[in-house]
């Protein structure tokens, strides 16, 4: 079976959909998406949000790119104009900074960027805070570019505008930074 042969179920593209929510609005808790065989579960969330008026990139995966046409019907673009960006590695910082966010007038056209990392845990460790982390949260990512929070921090600038990432991994574990969500290098 091809990953274009592979369709998302109403109640998998539910099931993403609440996981994509939960994840988004406690930063740093990890949360399991289905498996959706044979498709890449950094695939997943751009899969089950897509739609006819939904732009979309695909960095670097051409067969990605082919799955999420075909299956939404959405439009490709490039990386600055994408409202869903799936990734399969964890952005450069240059990368980070050419994701569209917004405006403060217009947060919705920022970017969901869904980074596929190899893991959740032994990564530089970074303390989380802001809306749904009580105190704070500590989090260590493996595969972000080394910097991270400085390259993230002008996605975040205009709040309410920014671009809201999640990191997953192959086993498909998924931890959200939403754009309200200040990160620091502990």
């Amino acid at each position: 079976m091809t990953a274009i042969s592979a369709r998302l179920h109403p109640d998998q593209a539910q099931l993403i959909f609440r996981a994509v929510l939960d994840a988004l609005s406690e930063p740093g808790t990890v949360r399991q998406l289905p498996a959706v065989s044979p498709l890449s579960p950094a695939l997943l969330p751009v899969l089950a949000l897509a739609d006819l008026s939904t732009p979309f990139h695909c960095c670097g995966e051409p067969e990605w790119t082919d799955t999420v046409h075909t299956l939404t019907s959405a439009p490709e673009s490039g990386l600055g104009a994408a409202r869903l960006v799936a990734a399969p590695h964890a952005l450069s910082a240059t990368e980070l900074g050419e994701l569209a966010v917004g405006t403060p007038l217009a947060p919705e056209r920022g970017a969901l960027a869904v980074l596929s990392v190899p893991a959740l845990e032994g990564g530089a460790p970074l303390r989380l805070s802001g809306p749904g982390v009580p105190g704070s949260r500590r989090i260590a990512p493996g595969g972000l570019p080394e910097n991270f929070p400085a390259a993230r921090r002008p996605l975040t600038a205009n709040f309410p505008a920014g671009a809201d990432l999640l990191l997953v991994t192959p086993s498909g574990a998924m931890a959200g930074l939403a754009r309200t969500t200040r990160i620091e290098e502990c």
